[in-house]
């Protein structure tokens, strides 16, 4: 079993942590995030360290203790920090542009691709001549930039005989040899 529910959580100076009712609120410079507790997993907050308690050694609270830990942390880094996710297009002819929250994409299909980002999400597209066009996302909500980014691959996924589609910066592609006449 992992052993990240014990693991503490360092609260940076300028991040503030409350606890009502099971609802955990945390407010930073970046933004604000809530999370409900499940029952029974307690938070404890003394000398900017907090740290998370479950009620028994069950596998199902030892498997809550470390999931809302995770949470909880992800939340404070990102209301701190914030977090970001860069993907990039390889193919012949993707282009992508953005006009403040709304992103634009020319995929190889007939028409292009326009998403509504959500106002939490900051985007910014980058094209220079002889390299990859690169969509970078940045917000304080790592599940909400996550499944944005997820979307946005799930257009063109990379497909594995040429590596062409839309992957994150640093992902490798396993590619497969084509048929040989």
């Amino acid at each position: 079993m992992s052993r990240i529910g014990k693991s503490i959580i360092e609260i940076p100076a300028n991040v503030t942590v409350t606890e009502k009712d099971g609802l955990v609120t945390v407010k930073g410079p970046k933004g604000e995030l809530t999370q409900q507790l499940s029952e029974g997993i307690t938070l404890k907050q003394e000398d900017g360290i907090l740290t998370l308690d479950r009620p028994s050694e069950s596998k199902q609270h030892k498997a809550l203790h470390g999931l809302y830990r995770a949470l909880i942390n992800n939340m404070v880094q990102g209301t701190a920090e914030g977090w970001t996710k860069k993907l990039e297009l390889v193919g012949v002819g993707y282009r992508a542009s953005n006009q403040g929250n709304r992103l634009d994409l020319a995929l190889g299909f007939s028409h292009g691709i326009v998403l509504d980002l959500p106002k939490e999400i900051v985007v910014e597209t980058l094209s220079e001549k002889g390299k990859n066009p690169v969509i970078t996302l940045t917000s304080f909500d790592k599940q909400l930039l996550g499944m944005v980014a997820a979307k946005i691959r799930s257009f063109r996924k990379p497909e594995p005989y040429k590596g062409k589609g839309v992957r994150f910066v640093g992902e490798i592609v396993r590619r497969k040899a084509g048929k040989s006449a």
